[in-house]
């Protein structure tokens, strides 16, 4: 029995630890302004790379453009290969390397948010005007 309880301890820490590090810190995080937003023929891309979790967590773009949120994998197997954004009801499984690409339109002010299939690791997109 303290053997069982034992296990189910480690087990929760472990998951804890892995979700609280897949967080990161925006407010410290300066990767949220890093330059994975381009705009190419008048579309803006978003990439985002997908594996233990998303990379960066927090991107900013542009409101009032049609835009494109392009994930990257590199032998991703873990849940990161499963999109979803639920207020646009968008459920995407990404293959374990190479790019998709999926056309969000064009966006209002706003914080966009998304995560894996299971909802441990969390990302978003704020648009700006």
């Amino acid at each position: 029995m303290k053997s069982l309880v034992l296990s189910i301890s480690i087990a929760v820490i472990l998951i804890g630890g892995a979700f609280m590090l897949s967080r990161g810190n925006p407010s410290t995080d300066n990767s949220a302004l890093a330059n994975n937003v381009s705009i190419v023929d008048g579309k803006q891309i978003i990439e985002i790379r997908a594996k233990g979790g998303y990379q960066p967590r927090t991107s900013v773009a542009q409101a009032g453009i049609p835009t494109i949120i392009r994930f990257n994998t590199k032998g991703t197997f873990d849940c990161s290969s499963s999109v979803r954004i639920f207020s646009m009801n968008i459920s995407k499984y990404l293959p374990q390397s190479g790019t998709t690409d999926i056309d969000i339109g064009t966006q209002q002010i706003g914080t966009l948010q998304g995560s894996c299939g299971m909802g441990m690791y969390p990302f978003e997109v704020e648009f700006r005007g």
